[in-house]
């Protein structure tokens, strides 16, 4: 392919997702595909010759696109937005034309510098304690990481590796195996299934303390769980928070957990991967009470920041632990730089060796929509999910589970589980609107989450016109049922007694 038909394809796929994205409203947001049916429309072999273009984008359209769920529809409305912008799919193309790895400072210095930038931007939008910002004096920073499961992760691994290093000094007659074997981790019994995996991955037990009636973790519980452990033989090492769960996006108390690890030495990591987007926001500033505190904690941009996925903003209060726990130093990665300078190598901040430029989209998001911008997004998001709640609230067919917060609503149909599952079984059938399930304390809910790339408010009357329909013909649909048991049951009753007479009289 030349630059001449390059351009040609470049212009045509432009053209395409504007259409697509233009048009998202026109399709259900669920795909009516069954399994093998994309991988059945497919060759089974790398074709031999080159095909062209406009044979790709027409399979994309008829193969490729009947086969999505359209996460970016206004009508989606399951687990927590995948948002993205105009700014962030340019940035995100230009990434990809560009195509340099940013491991070390030397292999592309704008990149590691411009992530610097951003990442301090970041913080400072978002109200961070000035230790977690690249220009203050100290050892705290941002990275870029490439999701929520991977900034827990490297939390967890950096905790557990200080932990088995300060032991050692400690401990001198324990091996580092036997350390290894007593560490355990801490979180909420509400908190994401990512956290559960990083224990898994870090050979680590995460114990899930029992959030309280409102579903939030507080510092009674972790001192009780860590005071049982300890008296145990138990080294405890790391505790993660949550502001935002993913059932109801409630919020941890992190100022109680903060003085809890804080006497027994344990790293606190705050996950705030969906709520972290309103500490911009002055109304919901007692969201940051006690991250002055944190050790750690990171906020999905893919959410809230109109960022495409993927992209995940983490913050340390002290890089140098998480640098002394995964720096593995090669010859071909050293430059005539190196330690001279402030600025960071991020290859000893992450998982992996190979880095995205990701700081590119998130530059050009934040220049093409601008602060004001970006906080008017997250606003909008509340706004709609309070016309959302006040649906809920004007039907009396319906029940809200849990206080609503910020873009999510968490209601169900009132009676046993049963309607509600039926409901939101017709309403998948039907593939007009997309919500998840949740249970707490034995009650079955859906989660109503403001989703889309440019939700409305007409967007959430269709989708509440899509539900008070749908429980209405499950309603009906029982009514029916249960009339038939009834007179099948009278039916049944009345042939019991002619049974019984037929009986009498042959005697």
């Amino acid at each position: 392919m030349d630059f001449g038909e390059f351009r040609e394809f470049g212009h045509a796929s432009i053209e395409f997702i504007i259409n697509y994205l233009s048009s998202i409203r026109e399709r259900n947001v669920l795909s009516n595909v069954l399994p093998y049916d994309v991988i059945n429309q497919l060759p089974r072999q790398i074709p031999e010759q080159p095909e062209h273009w406009r044979q790709i984008l027409e399979d994309l359209e008829n193969i490729i696109l009947p086969g999505l769920t359209h996460w970016q529809s206004p009508y989606f409305n399951a687990f927590y937005p995948s948002s993205t912008s105009a700014g962030s799919i340019i940035g995100e193309l230009l990434i990809a034309g560009i195509g340099v790895l940013g491991f070390s400072w030397i292999c592309s210095p704008a990149c590691t510098e411009l992530e610097v930038v951003v990442m301090d931007w970041l913080a400072k939008f978002l109200n961070l304690p000035e230790h977690f910002l690249h220009e203050n004096e100290g050892p705290g920073g941002g990275v870029i990481q490439g999701s929520a499961s991977e900034a827990v992760l490297v939390a967890v691994l950096a905790a557990r590796e200080q932990a088995v290093r300060r032991l050692r000094l400690s401990h001198p007659e324990l091996s580092e195996s036997e350390i290894r074997g007593k560490l355990i981790a801490y979180s909420s019994d509400q908190s994401n299934s990512c956290i559960e995996k990083a224990g898994v991955l870090a050979a680590m037990p995460i114990k899930l303390l029992p959030a309280g009636a409102d579903l939030v973790l507080r510092g009674d519980a972790l001192k009780q769980a860590i005071e049982q452990d300890v008296a145990a033989g138990l080294i405890p090492v790391i505790c993660i928070a949550s502001l935002g769960t993913t059932g109801t996006c409630a919020y941890d108390d992190i100022e109680s957990l903060a003085s809890i690890c804080e006497k027994n030495q344990v790293w606190l990591h705050v996950d705030a991967a969906y709520a972290g987007g309103a500490f911009a926001l002055e109304e919901c500033s007692e969201l940051r009470r006690g991250l002055d505190r944190v050790d750690s904690l990171n906020f999905n941009l893919h959410k809230f920041m109109l960022v495409n996925f993927d992209c995940a903003a983490m913050w340390l209060r002290d890089a140098n632990k998480v640098i002394d726990s995964f720096n593995v130093d090669r010859i071909y990665l050293k430059h005539k730089h190196e330690g001279q300078t402030q600025i960071p190598d991020f290859r000893h901040w992450q998982i992996p060796l190979g880095r995205r430029f990701r700081a590119l989209k998130v530059w050009i998001t934040f220049r093409t929509l601008g602060a004001e911008g970006l906080r008017a997004h997250i606003r909008k998001h509340i706004t709609l999910a309070k016309q959302f709640e006040d649906l809920v609230k004007a039907d009396e067919r319906f029940e809200l589970i849990a206080p609503r917060a910020l873009g999510l609503v968490c209601f169900r149909a009132k009676g046993d589980n049963e309607i509600t599952s039926q409901l939101l079984q017709r309403l998948m059938e039907r593939k007009k609107i997309y919500m998840v399930k949740a249970e707490h304390c034995g009650q079955l809910f859906l989660r109503f989450a403001v989703c889309g790339m440019d939700p409305k408010p007409s967007d959430i009357d269709f989708a509440w016109t899509e539900i008070q329909t749908q429980l209405t013909s499950v309603c009906a649909e029982q009514q029916v049922n249960a009339r038939k048991a009834g007179e099948l049951s009278e039916l049944t009753h009345h042939l019991s007694g002619l049974h019984v007479t037929n009986e009498t009289l042959q005697r």
